[in-house]
């Protein structure tokens, strides 16, 4: 009998490691750091997308955005849910677009807008990135959306998204995950 014991005693940290969820941490200041970037960007899109090596020449300079706290816990909330349960998509496991989490959160959105559970209105996301500055990069490069929808939504570059003013960033660090460091920038406005 002792024996065994012996062997649970010595088994149960591997089984305990091999099941335990990865350390998950929100970085508050590579989100800040993105923000800065972006305003940066934003400014000045002709001479980011010079040291970048991508034509930004016909994007008009935005005014800065405004940090958000209600948009930041929402974002932070959205990044975290992605790497703890593994997945990378704008919709939840549970099928709630980013909409609905906001209006959820306080941050309240025209009831049309949320018939729709899953409906994306304002968030763009990316995975894998070294930092907050890389994920603004890698947004504004756009290279996996045709549409270069997170381009238009970080920039302003259209009617809808040059009218968005407040901002929330959420950065995660997912160590034991495929993609390490999940990010989500929502990016909308109060007032309709």
């Amino acid at each position: 009998m002792r024996k065994k014991s012996y062997i649970l005693f010595f088994l149960l940290p591997v089984l305990i490691a091999f099941t335990a969820q990865p350390d998950i941490t929100i970085d508050e200041q590579e989100a800040k750091k993105a923000f800065e970037q972006l305003n940066i960007v934003r400014s000045d899109p002709k001479t980011y997308g010079q040291q970048i090596k991508i034509n930004l020449d016909k994007v008009a300079k935005r005014s800065l955005l405004v940090w958000n706290d209600t948009l930041a816990i929402v974002a932070q909330k959205k990044a975290f849910d992605m790497a703890s349960k593994k997945y990378f998509g704008h919709v939840t496991p549970d099928g709630k677009g980013i909409n609905i989490l906001m209006d959820a959160a306080g941050y309240k959105l025209p009831k049309e807008w949320l018939k729709s559970k899953s409906e994306n209105y304002f968030e763009s996301i990316v995975a894998g990135v070294s930092g907050g500055e890389d994920a603004i990069k890698t947004l504004v490069i756009d290279a996996f959306e045709p549409s270069l929808g997170h381009r238009k939504h970080l920039l302003g570059m259209d009617d809808w998204n040059a009218g968005l003013k407040d901002i929330g960033i959420g950065y995660v660090k997912a160590p034991g995950t495929e993609y390490k460091v999940y990010v989500c920038v929502i990016i909308a406005k109060r007032n309709w």
